[in-house]
């Protein structure tokens, strides 16, 4: 599945680009013809399943998010098919500060972590403009007691060693993102994650060794089916040796079904993935979906629109 997947989907962009161009060019004409008109909601919310979209929150409105993850579905009957444990929870607080920069924090159950975020829609798709990029930055923070986050670390090692800089990490996105018409959308998501410190492990396959640095690549899409309804997915692959045909650790893939309910846009999702921030999810996601080690999760978001320090 880990090598099929990327291939597939990136043939599915080519197949993409041979159709839209001409519906695009419609969708614009139906508008009065002006090419430099920017191409609104290529994706419906600033989030797919576990990857980011182009979307950015609107000057002067506050993006409330609910990130849900139930346990393996695996469990069977006696952990009523992962309903029974939550494996990660985040809660998110996204504000358009322009209408082009989003500033966001959040804190998850995995790793206790607090992050926070920037993102800058840089470049518009238009009829001439044949994508949008988002420049997307993040550091979070992980306050676990010393005992998890040096586990398995030599106790003198620890002791001559240990830095409250060890607990942050980063990441660096681009967001490449175009909307074929108003049923298609896809995105592609060079990604570059950093970790101060990380645990000794090697790929028992070939030895290779975890790095600090991971770079990979998504690839997120969104088709709507019905006035209201969309499927989406996405699927991170990871460059570093150590993470290729490794037995510990598997690329994550989400897909799910996303919903339009008035102010509210809500995603129920099926994804291998316990993190939710790209430094968990990328770096660390353990389970496959070939042992239906997956997990049933929604999102869902609240906009509210802040003027004068009131809400509504």
């Amino acid at each position: 599945m880990k090598h099929f997947l990327l291939p597939a989907l990136f043939c599915f962009l080519v197949t993409g680009s041979c159709y839209g161009q001409d519906d695009l060019m419609d969708m614009l004409d139906t508008d009065g013809g002006d090419l430099s008109e920017k191409v609104a909601a290529t994706f419906k919310t600033n989030r797919v399943i576990n990857a980011h979209t182009c979307e950015t929150t609107k000057k002067g409105t506050l993006d409330v998010r609910i990130s849900h993850r139930f346990s393996d579905i695996n469990s069977g009957s006696h952990g009523f098919w992962g309903f029974d444990n939550v494996s990660n929870m985040r809660f998110s607080f996204d504000y358009g500060l322009t209408g082009n920069i989003q500033l966001g924090a959040g804190r998850s159950k995995v790793n206790e972590q607090i992050d926070g975020l920037l993102k800058w829609r840089a470049v518009w798709q238009t009829g001439i403009v044949p994508v949008s990029i988002v420049l997307f930055e993040s550091a979070a923070f992980t306050p676990v007691r010393e005992a998890i986050l040096y586990s398995g670390a030599d106790s003198s090692w620890v002791i001559a060693n240990k830095n409250w800089k060890h607990r942050l990490s980063y990441t660096h996105q681009l967001i490449i993102a175009r909307k074929f018409n108003e049923r298609f959308s896809l995105e592609l998501l060079p990604s570059y994650i950093y970790r101060n410190y990380i645990r000794k492990e090697f790929n028992s396959i070939d030895s290779s060794g975890v790095k600090n640095g991971i770079a990979a690549i998504g690839i997120a899409g969104r088709i709507k089916i019905t006035k209201r309804v969309s499927i989406i997915a996405d699927y991170f692959y990871i460059f570093s040796p150590f993470y290729r045909k490794n037995p510990a650790y598997f690329f994550p893939l989400g897909i799910g079904i996303e919903i339009e309910t008035g102010g509210h846009v809500f995603s129920i999702n099926f994804t291998n993935s316990s993190g939710i921030i790209e430094q968990d999810y990328i770096a660390g996601t353990t389970d496959s979906w070939r042992d239906l080690s997956i997990k049933f999760g929604f999102n869902i978001s609240r906009v509210f629109t802040v003027v004068s320090g009131r809400s509504y």
